[in-house]
């Protein structure tokens, strides 16, 4: 499922395929991945306009043009964006193909059609769209963070991935950011320490870093991440067999022995 590194590669995308190109055709294969925007309108707003430098925010990315509407896109489980030549197949699951000219087109692929493209008129729109947004998870600050935590009363897991709270956050950041700070991931947010706060923040920071320039949350054997599919999974810190369970519904793991369960949660 795209998090935020992903759509943080798919901005990379549209800037070096797409930026200061005008879109000379939209071609609409699926308008299933439409929101609130018909094939013939979206059509009509994006032909002819220049793109410009785009934006993420969270797990959205924001495609402005020059002098006209905003394309933003968000990629569910399964959306990916591709800089595709003309002349390479079409792929079953290409819903929506902008032709940039000069060789260049951007397709939206996507399996599952959660999510996908909507398109904006005005700034107003934009934020409007974006309003349920909490800040973004690599912007934001180490006190506006725990600010934050401390007024939830959920648990920590669930929170972190609560995009009305901090946006970007999906399922595995939340669980390898979690295994790194050594805080169960049923533990209550408002119920951290100063210092766990601050250990949280550090450990959040420095896996965005290094999973937005690998362009995913990477597999590496010093991390979580990179054992959780394993059978008979252990920690890659201290060797203990790693836990699976589900925590509001999500499938988590973690470790027992660096990540203990807290007494009257």
């Amino acid at each position: 499922m795209p998090e935020l590194p992903d759509v943080e590669g798919f901005r990379r995308v549209l800037r070096e395929c797409g930026q200061g190109r005008v879109i000379e055709k939209v071609a609409v294969a699926d308008a299933g991945v439409l929101r609130d925007v018909s094939a013939r309108r979206f059509r009509a707003g994006l032909e002819g306009h220049r793109l410009s430098a785009p934006e993420r925010h969270g797990k959205w990315l924001i495609a402005r043009t020059d002098d006209g509407p905003a394309l933003l896109l968000h990629f569910g489980m399964t959306g990916r964006l591709l800089c595709c030549a003309p002349r390479e197949p079409r792929h079953r699951h290409d819903r929506v193909r902008l032709d940039l000219g000069d060789g260049h087109e951007l397709r939206y692929r996507d399996q599952r059609k959660l999510q996908g493209l909507r398109l904006a008129g005005s700034e107003a729109e934009v934020d409007h769209l974006l309003a349920g947004q909490g800040p973004d998870a690599l912007a934001v600050d180490r006190a506006e963070f725990c600010e934050l935590l401390g007024r939830r009363r959920g648990r920590i897991k669930p929170v972190l991935m609560d995009q009305a709270t901090l946006a970007g956050l999906g399922n595995l950041l939340v669980d390898e950011i979690l295994w790194r700070a050594r805080i169960h991931p049923a533990a209550p947010a408002n119920r951290l320490t100063e210092a766990e706060c601050a250990l949280l923040h550090s450990g959040m920071r420095r896996v965005l870093s290094l999973s937005v320039r690998a362009g995913r949350v990477p597999g590496r054997p010093s991390w979580l991440t990179g054992h959780r599919e394993e059978p008979s999974a252990k920690c890659p810190r201290c060797g203990t067999p790693l836990r699976r369970g589900k925590v509001d519904g999500r499938t988590t793991v973690w470790c027992p022995h660096d990540q203990p369960e807290r007494a009257g949660r």
